[in-house]
């Protein structure tokens, strides 16, 4: 199974150095990969924190859809995005070990807005069936992303 790991923090610029060779021929001079491409890092490749957040927020709602008996109503549609994207913010920062400002700015929030989601989701698990469904997914993502201290400046 593949894992990836989400870049905390931009490395600083550094110059690179003459024996580095750029991975592909569209890489030009400076040794970086093609756009779009991912960057292989130690442990595998590197996933940048709002692609990651992406990720995050499809798989909560695919699994929101297949733990829903109903169909989403029409009426509906505001609560239940805005439940999804809470959940999977709340996932991106417990799991994922990402800061609230680069949360948000995966999800077009400001870190306040993420930090309430968070409060929110973490008062909602004192509900047994909501506990086992966050939980769940909390293992998809780490089945994804893996254990390995994603997010962590170490």
């Amino acid at each position: 199974m593949h894992q990836f790991l989400v870049q905390h923090a931009r490395p600083p610029c550094r110059p690179v150095c003459a024996e580095a060779a750029p991975e592909t021929k569209s890489a030009g001079r400076l040794g970086r990969p093609a756009p779009g491409r991912a960057m292989d890092g130690p442990d595998g490749p590197i996933v940048p924190p709002d692609i990651a957040c992406r990720i995050v927020r499809h798989l909560v709602l695919e699994m929101t859809a297949l733990a829903s008996d109903r169909p989403l109503w029409r009426r509906d549609g505001r609560r239940s995005t805005s439940h999804v994207r809470q959940v999977a913010m709340y996932i991106c920062h417990v799991v994922l070990s990402l800061p609230l400002a680069e949360i948000g700015a995966a999800f077009g929030r400001d870190r306040t807005t993420v930090g309430h989601a968070c409060h929110r989701v973490e008062d909602r698990r004192d509900d047994a069936s909501f506990d086992a469904f966050v939980a769940s997914i909390e293992r998809a993502v780490l089945a994804v992303f893996g254990p390995s201290g994603i997010g962590s400046d170490a």
